[in-house]
């Protein structure tokens, strides 16, 4: 299995990136995971700005050159792993800005005159690992959980990934927020992947 990491935090020492740590380590000692790539967002100052002109057309967006080696690792990928804090309820503006140019048409789906389009991303699967300031159940309770719609059926399926895995971590800002334990669970869960 061939595991692409999409980490968005500017901050490497953030609970984020002790998060992306538990994931390489775990994926290390699992004898199932072939190669782990990671994409840092922020330290590759990757640009999250859509730009649509006379020279650059949306509906060229799937073969715009300046993204050719981040489709060729979404391509490689067997699992896709978002690590991310949640800001006002929604993942940080550079992974939004990191989907919208990515997950282009002619590339992530293609329209063909039905009600919902074919999903060219077949066959991944993915991980989503968000922490948040708040209570865990926050994003439940008070926003109708819009961060796992948004992430879940609004991006992957719509791109044909049908299986996502959520591990949605809260008072993560609080020091009786279980991290140790949490990050555990991360860890226990890469190290025991099976696909």
């Amino acid at each position: 299995m061939k595991v692409l990491v999409i980490y968005c935090h500017p901050n490497h020492q953030s609970l984020s990136y002790a998060f992306l740590q538990q994931v390489l380590h775990g994926s290390e000692g699992n004898g199932r995971i072939s190669e782990v790539q990671v994409l840092d967002l922020y330290e590759e100052r990757f640009d999250p700005v859509l730009v649509f002109h006379e020279h650059k057309r949306r509906r060229d967006m799937h073969k715009d050159p300046e993204l050719e080696r981040h489709r060729e690792q979404l391509k490689w990928a067997d699992k896709l792993v978002f690590i991310y804090p949640i800001w006002w309820g929604r993942p940080p503006a550079m992974l939004l800005g990191y989907i919208d140019r990515m997950f282009a048409s002619g590339f992530a789906y293609r329209d063909h005159g039905k009600l919902l389009p074919e999903g060219l991303l077949k066959g991944k699967s993915a991980v989503c690992i968000s922490v948040m300031k708040g209570p865990t159940l926050y994003p439940l309770f008070w926003l109708n959980n819009a961060h796992k719609i948004l992430m879940r059926k609004a991006l992957l399926q719509y791109v044909g990934v049908r299986k996502v895995k959520f591990f949605e971590f809260g008072n993560m800002e609080n020091a009786k927020g279980n991290h140790a334990k949490k990050l555990q669970r991360v860890f226990d869960y890469f190290q025991g992947l099976a696909g």
